[in-house]
Parts: C-alpha cells; structure tokens; sequence
C-alpha cells in the first residue's frame, strides 16, 4: 500500500495536489481487514497463571509488514474470591499490560469485593507486528485465588454477559 510520504509537509492557501499526491493518499490509513470472535457461553478458571479464553482467540494475516494492527478487547469478567485478571496476547507475548501491580498485572481485572457484578475489562490498543505471517491475538485469564469467570457474575449464575476480541488492520 502507497504511503502518502510524497505530500508537501505544510499547505498554504492556493497548493494543489497532484494525481500522484492523491492516489498515495488515497491509499493510506484505511482498514484493510477485521478479523472478529465472540464469547456469549461462560468460563472459568482456578490457575494461578494465564490460561486461554476460550473463543476469544483470533488470527490475521497483515498484508504488509508496515501494516498496523488495532486490536479492541471487552470481556465480561468476576471473581469468586481473589480477583480475575484479563490481559490480551499476541503470539505468546502479553501486549496492553500494566506495570505497576507487584505481580498481577494485566490489562484489567474484577474483583472478589463485588462477586455478584460484571466487570467490562476493554482495551484499544495499535500493535505493530512487523510481519506478513499468521499471527493470533487471544484473550488469557488467571485467578490469584478462588475463581476467575467469564460472561457471569462470581457466585450468581442467573446473569450471563457477552465478550469479544476484534483486530483490524490499518494499512500505514
């Protein structure tokens, strides 16, 4: 995909573009695919360490390695006891993830202080891959104690909730 690198790099009144300046614009910045997969059925967990989401896990195939890939996550997450912790993966490498805890760090979690609430742990993020090949984003989970759940709430099981994870790629 053309980028626009061949634009003046300021405009003042009376400038004209050029066929070529607009067909390199015209070509830019534009979602070139959305690759989508959604959970409406539970899950849980009780490890201590993450583990895949079941059905939220998607692979894409960047048509460019200048490409960029914008991934949006919302998962309907609480926890029995302890609390839930979500993050969001490409490959086998966690991206969107904070720093500051002192060991549980993801990209959000639910706690077991409200075990009869959802959640909604979302993340929009821009990854740059920088590759051409198949790569997979999924949602992992863990529970620092008791249970971690997915599309209910910790201990009522009358209420369901609905979770996604879409990646869309931009070209550059």
């Amino acid at each position: 995909m053309a980028t626009p690198t061949t634009l003046p790099a300021t405009f003042v009144a009376g400038n004209v573009l050029t066929a070529a300046q607009m067909n390199n614009l015209r070509g830019a910045f534009r979602v070139l695919q959305i690759v989508q997969a959604t959970k409406a059925n539970t899950f849980s967990t009780t490890s201590s360490t993450y583990v895949d989401v079941t059905d939220l896990s998607v692979t894409i195939t960047p048509s460019a390695t200048s490409s960029t890939i914008l991934v949006f996550m919302s998962v309907q997450t609480a926890a029995t006891t302890g609390d839930a912790v979500v993050r969001v993966v490409r490959g086998a490498t966690a991206i969107a993830v904070g720093t500051g805890g002192s060991g549980y760090n993801g990209t959000g979690m639910a706690s077991s202080s409200y075990p009869n609430a959802m959640f909604t742990v979302g993340t929009t993020f821009n990854d740059s891959p920088a590759t051409t090949s198949a790569t997979t984003y999924k949602v992992q989970m863990q529970a620092n104690s008791g249970t971690a759940v997915v599309n209910r709430r910790g201990f009522d099981t009358a209420y369901g909730g609905f979770s996604s994870i879409t990646v869309m790629e931009i070209s550059a």
